[in-house]
């Protein structure tokens, strides 16, 4: 009976932890896709300020360079990072999840390109 009960609760925070990632996802998706209609509709990249979103958010030009970033904004990812630069540039418009390693951490992130090929991305 003890481990029946471990078993369930076990699976009660696995599940939770799911459902919370999944709506992260959603959050996600929901800014970057917000941001990509903003930019479309004739708003400037740099009206977005990285750090108001959570998990923030980047705006990149297509060759690499940071327009937005809480700490590198005007720095060449494709320069400083190429295989994060690899993985983000994959950017469609209608919007792709991406894995790339950074600092020794897997990250995924969301990124989707403008009708100017901005590319737009936040993740975890």
């Amino acid at each position: 009976m003890k481990r029946l009960t471990q078993v369930l609760s076990f699976l009660a925070v696995l599940f939770v932890v799911a459902g919370a990632w999944a709506a992260d996802k959603a959050a996600i998706i929901h800014n970057v896709d917000a941001i990509v209609a903003g930019i479309d509709s004739g708003k400037d990249a740099m009206d977005f300020k990285a750090e108001a979103y959570e998990p923030y958010i980047f705006i990149m030009e297509d060759g690499g360079m940071l327009l937005v970033h809480p700490t590198l904004a005007g720095s060449n990812l494709k320069e400083k990072a190429p295989p994060a630069y690899e993985a983000v540039v994959q950017a469609t418009p209608e919007g792709t999840w991406v894995k790339y390693e950074w600092k020794g951490k897997e990250k995924n992130t969301y990124a989707k390109r403008t009708k100017s090929n901005l590319i737009v991305g936040s993740g975890y």
